[in-house]
């Protein structure tokens, strides 16, 4: 029987980001540095695939410092941690490791600095994200934290004239910049960086997302449900038109979706590695025959410095990384 033809576009870019990567990498140095195990506080990333596959190598995932030996080797994960975490990890004797991505750590200095400053912080992002909750626990000031337009009308600050705000990393550019419009509006003297705290492989996610909808009549989006950038991935997708579904991997794919759909898109988020994209595309062509392409978008060459304690030695290529 003759499969119904399938046109397939991949995003570009998608999955790992550089500070997904780096994580990931932190986690297996440690491991051959020092052995099993490994302790990591929360999810490294918002991944169970990868999650599992460092449990496999010897990481221990634990929801808080008091559940971790005493000087037991410790990781951050990539989300950022508040003070506090820090200093209770410093009074069991944790040998630490933070691997809290380089632009979440660009907020908390942000946020710090304005706090010192005798500003109150407006905070733009989801309550109960570990990035937010990180990001509030080092800032040393009155923090409002909102996440829509419509909270912007319930902010009440010490002093209208010393207000500031910053951004979750893995927001909605758009959501974002609405809010940030309101927010001049209310507040015209407020003070802070626009869009820019909104991290380059966000923005570029979404960018390629938004191309994807121009093409083709349903995207999928691989990436944990409790991934704040694979969330906003499926929700730009439905925002422009195109019915948009978040799966974690190719045995959450319904079939049915598919129905009268001549093209679909594909892409991932920025804690997803590849291998389960291309688990979704074998799926695909168990059912169709699959016409493969890649849309043009932007070639991400970045790449952050490893922790100095696990820096020395080779370093894995991008593409070891991304096949976690």
């Amino acid at each position: 029987m003759t499969k119904p033809a399938l046109r397939v576009v991949l995003a570009q870019p998608r999955g790992f980001c550089a500070g997904v990567e780096r994580a990931i990498e932190i986690v297996e140095r440690a491991l051959e540095r020092f052995g099993p195990p490994v302790y990591v506080r929360h999810e490294i990333v918002h991944n169970k695939h990868v999650v599992q596959a460092l449990q496999r190598k010897g990481a221990r995932f634990v929801d808080e410092v008091h559940e971790i030996p005493e000087g037991a080797i410790t990781v951050f994960s990539a989300h950022g941690v508040a003070e506090s975490v820090e200093l209770a990890a410093h009074e069991r004797g944790l040998r630490v490791i933070d691997a809290a991505c380089p632009l979440v750590t660009k907020v908390h200095k942000e946020g710090h600095r304005y706090a010192a400053n005798g500003f109150d912080v407006v905070l733009i992002g989801h309550a109960g994200h570990p990035e937010v909750e990180g990001t509030m626990g080092r800032i040393k000031g009155r923090v409002h934290l909102i996440s829509t337009v419509e909270d912007v009308a319930g902010i009440e600050p010490s002093d209208p004239e010393r207000l500031a705000f910053v951004t979750q990393t893995t927001l909605s550019v758009d959501d974002t910049r609405d809010i940030i419009t309101a927010l001049k509006a209310r507040f015209p003297g407020i003070v802070g960086p626009d869009t820019r705290d909104i991290c380059y492989a966000t923005q570029n996610r979404q960018t390629a997302v938004r191309a994807l909808t121009r093409q083709v009549d349903l995207i999928l989006v691989v990436g944990a449900q409790n991934s704040s950038n694979s969330n906003r991935l499926r929700e730009i997708g439905e925002a422009d038109g195109t019915p948009s579904y978040l799966i974690e991997s190719a045995e959450a794919l319904d079939l049915r979706w598919l129905d009268g759909i001549g093209t679909v898109g594909i892409t991932a988020g920025a804690s997803a590695p590849e291998l389960l994209v291309q688990d979704l595309i074998r799926k695909l062509g168990q059912h169709f025959a699959v016409h493969l392409e890649t849309l043009a978008g932007i070639e991400e060459n970045v790449h952050f410095r490893l922790p100095l304690e696990l820096a020395d030695g080779a370093v894995r290529s991008a593409a070891d990384r991304r096949n976690v």
